[in-house]
């Protein structure tokens, strides 16, 4: 377990400093989960819903953090598993096809008054969400995250080479998409 990590649960477990630690804990990661999550589901009222369940989740869960990955990697792969489990009750709710999921969330997109993209941002948004759900959430890490093969294989826990593949054909078909316009 690195140094910070050890430090930091150290104070997350004594009954005294839980409190605090847990609070700057959120002030670290918040943002960056936000985003992390923003970008698989795209709409601002679903992400706070998540992120929210994400820290929820981490709070009843720190006695169970081992220390095999780093704390940020762990905080992580909550999100990434929150969100992958609200894409799949979403998609078993309300969708009947992957083509039908790819429009409703094109205009989530489109409607969401967060989202200040302009058109060059738009249809790259567009093309992501061709992507198969898997490179579609590597690809985000990968580009919009600055996440590294090896951060990525903490959270994920997927080989490397896998994490490469996925990533590779995700910007071949984004490129492919993009060519298309």
């Amino acid at each position: 377990m690195h140094v910070e990590d050890q430090e930091l649960i150290s104070r997350l477990l004594a009954p005294a400093t839980k409190s605090s630690a847990f609070s700057g804990v959120v002030r670290t990661y918040q943002e960056r989960l936000y985003w992390h999550i923003r970008k698989m589901v795209l709409s601002h009222d679903d992400t706070n819903d998540i992120l929210q369940n994400t820290f929820m989740k981490a709070w009843s869960g720190l006695e169970s953090f081992r220390g095999d990955a780093r704390f940020s990697s762990w905080l992580y792969r909550i999100a990434t598993n929150e969100t992958l489990t609200f894409l799949t009750n979403k998609r078993m709710r309300n969708i009947a096809s992957m083509e039908d999921e790819e429009q409703v969330l094109l205009t989530q997109l489109f409607a969401d008054t967060y989202f200040n993209g302009n058109e060059a941002e738009m249809k790259l948004q567009e093309a992501i969400l061709t992507l198969p759900e898997k490179q579609r959430l590597v690809f985000n890490m990968k580009y919009f995250d600055d996440l590294t093969y090896e951060q990525m294989e903490e959270v994920l826990q997927t080989s490397v080479g896998a994490l490469k593949a996925s990533y590779h054909h995700a910007v071949r078909k984004i490129e492919k998409f993009l060519a298309q316009e």
